[in-house]
Parts: structure tokens; sequence; C-alpha cells
């Protein structure tokens, strides 16, 4: 499940007001494991004074939480760079800094090209922000500061002092797992993130019964490979499921992004031992429905062994909704190979999908194999799967209607028109009539339907 970028544009610059506390604004892009490094960057600079800016006109400190997974994701952040050059020669004493994986990947390149920039931290330093932050607001002049080390004695932070953007909203993530171990041919993660390191169950488990005495009722556990974890004490993310579930107040768990290889049967038995609480949804990306293309990715598994994980865990639970990513035109592809990835749509009925072309990423071995297939076969391959699966969704989504389903309120819907949003536990979106208090779980009978989402009236509150 992938989360959008926040944006901030550098609007008209404005002087602090004498004797104010400074200011800070961040920038977000990628999925809910960066959203999440935010939440972490915001707490540090909270405890060192700053209060967050309205915007980055506001801002006193700006820092860009990048991503690297797409293509181009670099030059965005440059772009981005360039149109906060004004905001950073407007003040003196301001700090701009780049954050997570593409400072991770491009390290002092950043320097050179965007001279302005003061600091860059990977995304395992982002404890040495407000230390780094302090030494730059107070040198009066560029501190170029570069932390890229991969910390891996230790995943601990003061979790009852993260700045949690969702806390309003009933649902809270909780960081068990950094890094990646697989070496994925076209994969940048194990440069950016490094390798696996787990958090003990019981520093996880503090921070779920911290989270349900704030009032959170989902959590979702995040990891690069999030069902690799396996704390030192050998406890594996089943133990942790289980575990979790039974902590009083949480009526929700989920966790993302699992790889196939770690799907075992031991998961999924605690997947179904820890039922209703686990959600039944399950984000797995396949990436190819062609096993010679899986093998050339070096993913550990095909077609059959992916197909055989789907089933394992639909006879455990009937009603599992899943997702997953493709990438399309990846070197050596052919047609045939294509045409069992569009196959598997159907073998398989995902309830949303994460479709990309493949881009070329610096680093990785896939490099090596050359961009085989042609640009316009592989965005026309693209459309292909994506209009099949828009019919799907809408298939299946049109199953729900006159269900009545629990959902947690998420707050108003971008839609306006008085509509508020909530997710059911299968991570299905639905709009009903505002306006309501986010949060809570409550009652809505779906009374329509779109690829995208479901649309209901409600009913009451959730017993």
């Amino acid at each position: 499940m992938k989360s959008p970028p926040r944006r901030g544009a550098p609007e008209a610059s404005r002087e602090p007001a004498v004797g104010a506390a400074p200011r800070y604004h961040i920038e977000t892009w990628g999925c809910q494991m960066n959203v999440h490094d935010s939440e972490k960057l915001a707490s540090g600079l909270e405890r060192d004074g700053y209060v967050r800016a309205e915007g980055v006109a506001d801002a006193d400190v700006v820092l860009l939480n990048t991503c690297a997974i797409r293509e181009k994701a670099e030059e965005k952040v440059f772009s981005a760079l360039g149109r906060l050059r004004g905001w950073k020669d407007a003040v003196p004493g301001r700090v701009l800094g780049v954050c997570g994986c593409v400072a991770q990947q491009s390290g002092p390149a950043i320097f050179r090209r965007a001279p302005h920039v003061d600091l860059v931290v990977g995304p395992r330093a982002a404890s040495s922000i407000p230390g780094a932050v302090r030494s730059a607001r107070g040198s009066g002049a560029p501190a170029r500061f570069l932390d890229l080390e991969q910390r891996t004695d230790s995943l601990s932070f003061p979790f009852d002092e993260i700045r949690r953007e969702g806390l309003g909203s009933g649902k809270a993530f909780v960081t068990i797992i950094e890094g990646c171990n697989h070496r994925c041919t076209y994969c940048v993660v194990p440069r950016t993130r490094g390798a696996e390191i787990c958090r003990p169950m019981t520093d996880v488990l503090a921070e779920v019964r911290s989270l349900a005495g704030s009032g959170i009722v989902e959590v979702e556990f995040l990891g690069q490979t999030v069902n690799a974890y396996r704390d030192a004490e050998g406890h594996p993310l089943g133990d942790l499921l289980r575990s979790a579930a039974e902590v009083p107040g949480i009526a929700r768990l989920r966790f993302t992004t699992s790889h196939p290889a770690q799907m075992t049967d031991r998961l999924m038995d605690a997947m179904r031992d820890a039922r209703p609480t686990v959600c039944p949804y399950l984000h797995l990306p396949v990436q190819s429905g062609s096993s010679t293309v899986l093998r050339t990715m070096r993913r550990g598994y095909d077609r059959e062994g992916y197909l055989a994980k789907i089933d394992g865990l639909r006879r455990r639970i009937p009603v599992m909704s899943f997702g997953t990513d493709v990438i399309v035109g990846f070197p050596t592809e052919t047609e045939a190979d294509f045409q069992e990835t569009d196959r598997l749509l159907d073998e398989v009925g995902f309830d949303v999908v994460y479709s990309f072309a493949y881009s070329e990423r610096a680093g990785t071995r896939a490099v090596e194999l050359g961009d085989t297939v042609e640009t316009r076969v592989k965005f026309a391959r693209l459309a292909r799967v994506q209009e099949h699966q828009i019919a799907i969704q809408e298939r299946r989504n049109r199953e729900w209607i006159g269900r009545t389903v629990p959902i947690l309120i998420e707050g108003p819907s971008q839609r306006g028109d008085s509509q508020w949003t909530g997710r059911t536990a299968e991570n299905r979106i639905v709009h009903f009539p505002g306006p309501d208090r986010a949060g809570r779980i409550l009652d809505v009978r779906v009374t329509d339907a779109t690829a995208l989402s479901l649309r209901g009236e409600r009913i009451g509150s959730h017993a």
C-alpha cells in the first residue's frame, strides 16, 4: 500500500517573530515507512524546542524526506531543492536538509549539485538530525553535515515522544524491522536501507500498549520485508501478531510490506489465530506472473509458489483480500511473459494493484541486463494491466453493495461535499455523509461502488 507524497510550495518568505520558537517543515515522499520516519524526525526536532510550521514560508528548517524506489526520484528531489533556493537565501540562518533514501543513495553528490543544502542524512541516521540542525543554525555558515551511517545495533526510539500524524485518526504506524536481506536484481532498498535489523518483541509490545492507552485502535507494523521479522530471542512475526492481538483496545492489526518467500505456514496459522484483530488484507508484491522473469529478478519463488501462498491464506482466512505490485517491461520480458502476469490478475482477483513500467536503477544487477523492452511496448503493457485491473476492481467492489461493514473513520473526504471517509478491515475506502469523528469505528451499509471506493450510509456505532 503506497502513500501520496506531501508537498510544500516555497511561498513568500516571512521573518520569524522575535523570541518565537523555531519552526520546522518536513516534506515526505514515498510509502508508510517514510511517513513514519518523518514522524520520528519531527519528534526529534520538537524535543529540541521546535514547533511545526504552517508551511515552507514559515519554517526555519526544511527537511526533504525522500524515496529512491522509482525512476527519476533523485531528479525530483533536486527540482524541489532548486525551488527552495530562494527560501533558503531569503533569511540568514535557515537550514535545508535532505533525508531518507535519496540522501543515502546520492550522499555528498547532493552538496555538489545543490550547494545551498546544509544536511544530508540517511534513513538510519535520523537521530543525528537535532544535533546537526543545532550545529548548522549556530555556525552561521554551511555546515555540510553528512551522516550516512547505517546503524545496525538497535532500532530503539523514544516511541512515546513520536509526533504521530494520525493520532486523531485512531491509527498508528510501528516500525518492527528495518532493511532487507534480499537481493532482487532491480531494487535499491538493500543499499539505501541496509541489512535487516529487528526490534525486540517486548519493545514493540510496549509501544502497542502505549498507543492503545492513547486511544489508538489500529496499528500497522512496518518493515521493508516485514514478515522476515524475528527478534534476538527468536520470536517471529506470528508470535508478535498473537501477542499484539491480546492488547486491550487494539481492534485492528495490519503489517506491510511482506515478501512471498517469508509467507510461511506458521505465519499464516498465526494470522488465522489472531483473527478478527488481524485484518483480512495483505499486500503481497508478486512483481511478475512469469516464472522466467521472477527467476531473472531473483525473487526466490515462481508463479506456482506465489499462487500456493495465496491459496494457503484463503484456506485459512476465506475473506482475505490482496494487494500487489507489478513491474512490466522488465529486461527479457516477452509478450508471453507479460500475458502470464495479465492472467494472474484474474487468477488471484487482486483488490488493488500498483503497477509500474520498469526503469533502470543505478547500482542494481538488472542494469547489466540492458533495458531490452522498448519504451512504447512497456507503456502499452502497463496500460493493458491497468485497464484490466480497473475492471476487476469494479466488479469486486460492486459485490459489496448491500453489505453492512464496520469502518474506521479517517476524516473528511478529499471529495468535499460534506462526505467523510473510512476504511474497512479489508482496506476498502468507504465514503459516507458526514460530519462525524475520526478515529471511531462505525457501521455503514454500502449503497454504491466504483473501481476505487465504496459509498455508504451510516447505520450506527459498531458494537
